[in-house]
């Protein structure tokens, strides 16, 4: 994604606001006790939602139970990177271009649109960006200005940035996952 730090990855081509997905009926279970009484489908669900990498999310689950949330944030990242080329590849075409908020005026929708085109079209997968400490009324010049100044990379130049991007993406996603309490559900992430 590249506008909303919280939001989760969405299947490729999606179009619609970002959100964070919808919560099955069940008990709810908060913050990293709850991550780490899970049982190993909900933990992985729920990394799932953070980074679309199976072999990422087996790898932060196994390593429960985790005594601080800087503790299984600190594994995230790490398991983030050992990705194999594929685990990267899978994880970036989960990931799609967020559009800019509905107030945005036509002519930054035109651009942003133009943009991300542009940048899919370079590497073949969607833009990623975190934007966390940036004030939301700055999001759409980052994520242009960003965009703009990646597009000169090498593709392995860009592969490297965008490993980086989606790291921290994960993270601030867990971090919120865990803040807002999980449920049971598998996500389809």
């Amino acid at each position: 994604m590249t506008s909303d730090t919280h939001a989760p990855c969405r299947k490729p081509g999606s179009t619609d606001t970002p959100a964070i997905p919808a919560q099955n009926r069940g008990p709810s279970v908060r913050g990293l006790a709850g991550f780490n009484a899970a049982s190993p489908a909900e933990a992985e669900a729920l990394l799932l939602s953070c980074c679309h990498s199976p072999r990422w999310a087996e790898r932060v689950a196994a390593h429960r139970p985790y005594p601080t949330v800087d503790a299984l944030l600190a594994a995230a990242d790490e398991a983030g990177y050992d990705l194999s080329r594929a685990d990267l590849d899978g994880a970036l075409a989960a990931e799609s271009s967020a559009p800019p908020h509905p107030d945005a005026p036509p002519a930054a929708r035109t651009a942003l649109r133009a943009a991300h085109a542009a940048y899919e079209s370079s590497f073949g997968h969607a833009f990623v960006i975190s934007l966390e400490g940036v004030r939301p009324g700055e999001h759409l010049d980052q994520v242009l200005a960003g965009i703009r100044s990646r597009l000169g990379n090498e593709p392995e130049e860009e592969r490297v940035i965008a490993a980086d991007e989606l790291r921290r993406l994960a993270r601030v996603r867990l971090a919120f996952r865990l803040s807002e309490g999980l449920t049971r559900r598998h996500s389809e992430a």
